[in-house]
């Protein structure tokens, strides 16, 4: 990748469009917290889910990221409030000593139990992946259940689940550069399934690092055997790899329009066919989060701006639509609280 195509990719002249955003009010039906006082002082990298019992969102708080005391935070929302938030998952080893939690990831798959993927470990180049299991919709968890080794789940964002009920998880490691991969999930949601190294597949990487320094991918399903990942990368651009046979093989890796300060992103296709990617607009610093739409998935245009108000911090977004068509977004705000934005996709132009 050359200079040149980066600079361009920067200015938005490497195939896709950007356009002035519309006014925030447009799309936006409802901006909440999901609490106000919590019994941490720091949260960041919420997740955000469907059951049907209604939504549930899960986050990791404590001190500050990587202390020991960082645990896994749920909430679920009853159709009119969310509920206090509860500790679900801490770090504490059998001999007693405890490492900070990360990243937790909800997926409702169309059977089975709801499930919590999350790491362990005192950095991202040494966590190891976790998951636990809801019957009831988030109320009562299960055991902590180590996942096979080699295999973190879920990074970050959410997998989506294909034809067979098959799950297929975007993936990523730090240990030798940022590399990504992809992981397949064939159990039935058991903890038997989720242990078991033959309920799990990977692929290779899909970057090199040398390249792109990638990680954290989010999967945007253009049709049953055709999919698209766009990641967070160390090279101030989002990159993005297609598969045309369901996940199994991946394009080689490169670089969109789209500016990425290091900071991760979500994406979903909506009901229309239109696609949607919450991301931060900028090379540098995470002061602004936006909202943009494609109908493609390449050329995107800016559509709904969430914030832009220094100082602060406001990333690490999750997004997902829900059965009334309604848009969810849940997003760190400033490291002290998780915020929750409603999006209506019909009044997105």
């Amino acid at each position: 990748m050359t200079i040149l195509l980066m600079l361009l990719g920067f200015l938005g002249l490497a195939g896709a469009t950007q356009s002035p955003p519309t006014p925030a009010s447009a799309a936006i039906v409802k901006s909440e917290f999901i609490f106000e006082r919590a019994p941490f002082p720091s949260a960041h990298a919420s997740t955000i889910v469907e059951t049907r019992g209604g939504l549930v969102a899960a986050w990791f708080g404590g001190t500050r990221e990587r202390d020991p005391d960082v645990g896994i935070w749920v909430s679920r929302h009853d159709g009119s409030q969310w509920s206090a938030p509860v500790e679900v998952a801490n770090g504490v080893q059998p001999d007693g000593k405890r490492h900070p939690c990360w990243n937790p990831v909800l997926f409702q798959p169309s059977r089975g139990p709801l499930l919590l993927f999350y790491k362990i470990g005192p950095s991202p180049d040494t966590w190891w992946g976790m998951v636990r299991t809801s019957p009831d919709e988030g109320r009562t968890w299960s055991a902590a259940i180590r996942l096979p080794d080699g295999i973190l789940g879920p990074i970050r964002a959410k997998p989506v689940e294909l034809a067979g009920g098959l799950v297929l998880a975007g993936s990523s490691t730090e240990n030798d550069g940022w590399v990504v991969h992809m992981e397949r999930y064939s159990g039935d949601g058991s903890a038997a399934s989720l242990a078991a190294a033959s309920s799990w597949k990977k692929t290779g990487p899909l970057n090199n690092s040398m390249e792109f320094g990638a990680i954290q991918p989010t999967i945007l399903v253009h049709a049953p055997s055709s999919l698209q990942i766009l990641c967070r990368t160390r090279q101030a651009v989002i990159a993005e790899s297609w598969s045309q046979d369901g996940g199994t093989t991946w394009s080689a890796m490169k670089a969109t329009a789209l500016p990425n300060p290091s900071a991760g992103i979500d994406g979903v296709r909506v009901k229309d066919g239109r696609f949607l990617l919450v991301y931060n607009p900028t090379a540098t610093g995470r002061i602004k989060l936006d909202i943009a739409m494609s109908p493609d998935g390449k050329a995107w245009k800016r559509a709904v701006v969430l914030e832009d108000s220094p100082p602060g911090e406001y990333s690490y977004p999750a997004m997902i639509q829900a059965r009334d068509g309604l848009v969810h977004v849940t997003y760190t705000w400033r490291r002290e609280r998780i915020k929750h934005v409603v999006i209506d996709p019909k009044r997105l132009g």
